[in-house]
């Protein structure tokens, strides 16, 4: 409420206003000068969680600056990788858009079902190899914050310990989420993907089109596009296959001919991949409105059917109140210059040096 209060100051507030709220209008706008405002308010449940919302009024923004096409865009081709071998390729039935996705988890049966094949493939690589972690992995650049939408989603959905029933939870449940985009992360934590010492299943995204088409003249013409995907497809394969030693050997003495048999042995172990790394290929046409609801969708789906399978409730978030009520004590202990001691020893500690030290 402090962000709708500060708006409700704003000077401008007559000319340009306009509410998203799970808040009853008559408690978001309580005075009597803003009633007029009441109409500029679009309500929504207040069930309805944050990491959901996009979905509700609160997309309204999203809808007045895209419109709605009634275009359809082709659905994503999904390849899965890893045990050392490919995998087939599963098609979702016309997923022209976030409400169709829906529809096909909904009705598909559960051998043709996308987001229920990735609720298990993700609880395979959890409760049986011990992952604990899946990076998503979007080559292309509009979806740099893919992953981080999908740590909320994903983490604040089912990174719960207590089943519906009260019981503790005997298995492991919601994986971290993280990642960055395309050649970003592969300068950066690729290394301990593929040699580390943890198993990391991925997910990697990419469209076949791009909407930047960037060609270099570098003495011939070079598309920018292609060159990404070629790293696109090259690491999901050398996750799966990796590198042999016998491979390493070979390719040392062509491209050495001078060096000696003792420091191509010495040098074998480290450029050597063990493969069988786990991860899922996506690729679709073009990312468009229609194709990131998809995929939003699609995890969505996905997460829920994680939670149903752990017994645990994918649409509460406890774990975020506590905080909460322990910030509304807090605030008031900020102020003035006296020492507190209402809390643990580290946090009173923590408290009482912002205060000796604030300006």
């Amino acid at each position: 409420m402090t962000g709708v209060e500060s708006t409700a100051a704003w000077k401008a507030l007559e000319a340009h206003y306009a509410a998203t709220s799970s808040v009853h209008v008559r408690d978001l706008f309580p005075d009597a000068i803003l009633l007029e405002r009441r109409r500029d308010a679009l309500g929504f449940w207040d069930w309805v969680g944050g990491r959901y919302s996009l979905w509700s009024a609160i997309g309204t923004p999203i809808a007045l600056s895209l419109g709605f096409d009634a275009r359809s865009v082709p659905g994503p081709g999904v390849g899965h990788g890893g045990g050392g071998g490919g995998g087939g390729i599963l098609y979702a039935r016309d997923p022209s858009r976030a409400h169709a996705m829906d529809q096909h988890f909904l009705t598909a049966e559960p051998k043709d079902n996308l987001p229920l094949t990735l609720a298990l493939i993700g609880i395979w690589y959890n409760n049986f190899h011990g992952a604990e972690s899946l990076a998503i992995l979007p080559y292309d650049q509009y979806m740099h914050r893919f992953a981080a939408y999908f740590q909320q989603g994903d983490m604040e959905s089912n990174g719960k310990y207590v089943c519906v029933d009260g019981t503790r939870a005997n298995v492991q449940t919601g994986p971290i989420i993280w990642g960055e985009p395309g050649t970003n992360g592969q300068h950066a934590f690729y290394q301990l993907i593929h040699q580390g010492t943890k198993v990391v299943p991925c997910d990697f995204l990419a469209p076949i089109e791009t909407h930047n088409d960037v060609v270099s003249d570098l003495g011939a013409p070079v598309d920018h596009h292609p060159i990404l995907l070629s790293n696109y497809f090259a690491q999901t394969e050398a996750m799966a296959f990796g590198r042999s030693a016998d491979a390493v050997r070979a390719e040392l003495k062509a491209e050495n001919n001078n060096m000696a048999d003792d420091a191509i042995e010495a040098l074998v172990p480290h450029k050597v991949f063990d493969g069988n790394r786990p991860s899922t290929s996506f690729l679709f046409r073009k990312l468009t409105p229609r194709m990131l609801g998809i995929l939003i969708s699609m995890y969505e789906m996905k997460i829920f059917s994680q939670g149903a399978i752990w017994g645990i409730n994918s649409f509460d978030q406890w774990g975020v109140e506590l905080g909460k009520a322990l910030a509304k004590k807090i605030l008031p202990e900020l102020d003035g210059s006296g020492e507190v001691t209402s809390h643990d020893s580290s946090t009173n500690g923590l408290i009482n040096y912002y205060k000796a030290n604030k300006k």
